[in-house]
Formats: structure tokens, C-alpha cells, sequence
């Protein structure tokens, strides 16, 4: 190949990249209007479920043309997901991967988010919720290392569509507000402590002087109970500030935190002291937020606590 011929080829390579990156970035008036439309469901499935808004907005606009294709006209379908052997509800039966194969049908465009949602709550794809709710990088490549699409691309296609129509903004919905912590009613003055309610469960708020057996003897409450009630062994540290509980917790947090609120991890703080805080089972927390028993919350993580 002579030098002349290698450089047009190349001038037309960085021709046809720079085509391609104008086009990226050029906005779709479709796209947009389909953003308008449905960005509150993705809003609601996020606050109802753990998932990014940006990416299941992303996801709907690519997997139906933001709403153009045959699938979501004719059954709903916005996240071109298979009828599979647990599908007991309407289908529509669309040409795809070259034959006729089977895809779930939807009264409604809300019904096909909601199944999406649920979709992604399978095990298959139970490492995504690890992940911090504003990591829509994570996410993306995520449901390409799990198996969601096989176009090698398609993770980067999703990252484009975020980060050009900003979807990541939707991730920070100004409803999900922080709540700094918990403010426990006071009920009456016992003994060294004040004795109050933290989500309804009666506890006090350690000075750091204390020890288990001390509690107990003051409580009049075995130390064994005390332990119990509070998740903890004998050799847990009581530092000024805790919240011990004379009873048992709740399963969740108090009503008033919602299912927008995010408890903002800070630095320092273990899922034992953020269940502490909020007057909840460690177990649940764990759940809440589909974490395993190894994870280990870092400052910036958000986790639900109801």
C-alpha cells in the first residue's frame, strides 16, 4: 500500500469517527419526548425499587426507539423482554434474532416498567444492586456482563444516552432528600438516662460510660435480652451517642423516611450502627438494599431503610 493511498485512508477514518461522534451528540427531538413522558415511572421505579432512573430511562429509549418500535406499539413492550417459561400473561409474538419468538404484552406502558423492575430483581442480576445507585456506569456494564443484551456495545450505548440527555440528573431526584438522623421522642427521665422512643421502640441514648452489665442492672432487664434486642455480643463497645434498645426493633425504619428517602452513609458507619440509628434488624437492612452478608458500606452509598 503506497504512503498516499494509507493517508486517505486514514483522513477517511477520522472522517467517518468524526461524523459518527457528531451524530452522537446531536439530540433527538423522539428521544426527548419520550424522556418528558416516562421519566416520572423510571422516577417511581427507582423509589420503589433501587434502580436507576437514568438507566432504565436509557434502557426504554434504546431497546424501543423511544417508543417507535413494533413491540412497544402493539404490546407495551419498551424493554424487548422475552415471554421465558414464568410468563403466564399476554404475548405478542415478534420477528427477532432472525425467526417469530415470543415477547411479554402490557395493558400499559406502566406495567411494562414495573415488569422490567421485577425482570431485573432476578438473582441473574443480583450483583447490580450492589452497586451505588448513582454508578450508572456500573450499572450499564453490569447488564452487559449479565447477560441482558448481546450486542458488545450495548453498555456504551447506554452510558452515551445518559450522559447526553443528562438522565443522570433524574438519579438525584430532589424528592430523595436527606434526613440527617432520626429524632427519638422523649418519654421520662429513669435513672442516669433518659429514657425515649427511636421508631417506636424504647431505648436511651449511651454516654459512653456504660457496659452491658451496668445496662442491665439499671434496666432491670437480663444482660442476655439486652443483648439480643440490640444484635450485638458482649465484647460491642457502647459509645457515647449509641441508641440501645430495651426492646426488640422494628423490621423497617420509621413511616416518615418513605420509600424516596436515602440514608447517606458517612464515614465510619457499619450497617450495625446505621441499624442502630434507625431502630431496625440488621437482617433487614441487608435485604432492604439486596446487600450480602459481606458488604461493607463506604461513604457516599445510599441504602434504603424501608
Amino acid at each position: 500500500m503506497s504512503l498516499k493511498t494509507s493517508n486517505r485512508l486514514l483522513l477517511c477514518g477520522i472522517l467517518s469517527f468524526m461524523v459518527l461522534t457528531a451524530e452522537a451528540q446531536t439530540k433527538s427531538a423522539a428521544f426527548q419526548e419520550y424522556i418528558d413522558k416516562y421519566k416520572a415511572i423510571a422516577v417511581e421505579q427507582m423509589e420503589k425499587h433501587g434502580i436507576p432512573a437514568s438507566i432504565t430511562m436509557a434502557q426504554g429509549l434504546l431497546e424501543s426507539g423511544a417508543g417507535s418500535s413494533e413491540l412497544a406499539k402493539k404490546s407495551n413492550n419498551h424493554f424487548g423482554i422475552k415471554c421465558g417459561s414464568n410468563w403466564f400473561g399476554p404475548t405478542y409474538s415478534h420477528f427477532d434474532d432472525g425467526r417469530n419468538e415470543c415477547f411479554r404484552a402490557y395493558d400499559n406502558v406502566r406495567a411494562s416498567y414495573e415488569d422490567h423492575s421485577q425482570f431485573l430483581k432476578k438473582e441473574r442480576y443480583a450483583r447490580l444492586f450492589r452497586l451505588n445507585i448513582l454508578d450508572y456506569k456500573g450499572w450499564a456494564r453490569g447488564l452487559k456482563a449479565c447477560g441482558y443484551a448481546t450486542s458488545p456495545t450495548y453498555a456504551d450505548r447506554l452510558i452515551q444516552i445518559i450522559e447526553l440527555y443528562e438522565l443522570n440528573k433524574l438519579d438525584r431526584d430532589p424528592k430523595a432528600v436527606y434526613i440527617p438522623e432520626p429524632t427519638p421522642v422523649v418519654n421520662v427521665e429513669l435513672n442516669a438516662h433518659t429514657l425515649m422512643t427511636n421508631n417506636g421502640v424504647m431505648c436511651i441514648k449511651a454516654n459512653g460510660k456504660e457496659t452491658w452489665n451496668s445496662l442491665a442492672r439499671e434496666f432491670t432487664i437480663s444482660k442476655n435480652k439486652l443483648l439480643k434486642y440490640n444484635e450485638a455480643i458482649e465484647s460491642v463497645e457502647i459509645n457515647a451517642g449509641d441508641y440501645i434498645y430495651l426492646q426488640k426493633k422494628q423490621k423497617k425504619g420509621d413511616k416518615r423516611y418513605g420509600k424516596n428517602y436515602w440514608h447517606h452513609v458517612r464515614q465510619g458507619e457499619s450497617m450495625y450502627s446505621i441499624a442502630q440509628l434507625y431502630g431496625m434488624k440488621i437482617s433487614s437492612l441487608y435485604k432492604l438494599n439486596f446487600r450480602d452478608p459481606d458488604y461493607v458500606p463506604v461513604a457516599g452509598d445510599l441504602l434504603r431503610v424501608r
